[in-house]
């Protein structure tokens, strides 16, 4: 579709706004098409409208998206929800995602943020701590790397 390319062009550009009223033209007259949703949600966020976005975010996983982008639509519903301060709702909707798509390091790091807002602070460490050793390059990272491992859920005893 046409129209759908000249948006997503459009943020390309840094045209944002041009963007999101094209999007928001083209959800009303594709109500049921659930990339339209996804993109008109990815708009709203990306124009720093993260309230707007929520209504986009959760009919397009609710319709049905391809896996990539249900992914995304995942992430950015469980972001824009931390950001409105919802953290359970946040919790919930990261949760869901990790369910189906379980070893998204990205969405483990939101999960995380998420995590350390209801102060469940250890498991938030946890999560990065792990997500650390599995992705750094860094030498001493990997030099440490047992150790981090062991301590990652160990983070309040004392020996």
């Amino acid at each position: 579709m046409k129209e759908l390319e000249k948006a997503i062009e459009l943020r390309k550009e840094g045209k944002l706004k041009e963007s999101n009223q094209l999007l928001v033209h083209l959800v009303n007259k594709y109500p049921n098409d659930p990339i339209i949703n996804f993109q008109c949600a990815w708009s709203f966020d990306a124009l720093g409208l993260e309230r707007n976005a929520v209504q986009y975010y959760k009919k397009a996983i609710s319709i049905g998206l391809p896996d990539e982008e249900l992914r995304n639509a995942y992430l950015g519903l469980g972001s824009t929800y931390r950001t409105l301060g919802q953290y359970k709702e946040s919790k919930e909707v990261l949760e869901e995602g990790l369910s189906k798509f379980l070893q998204d390091k990205a969405m483990e790091v939101f999960y995380a943020m998420t995590l350390y807002n209801l102060k469940e602070h250890s498991k938030a460490m946890e999560i990065l701590l792990n997500i650390i050793v599995e992705t750094s390059l860094d030498q001493g990272i990997k030099k440490y790397k047992k150790a981090i491992e062991f301590y990652s859920d160990k983070l309040d005893e004392v020996w």
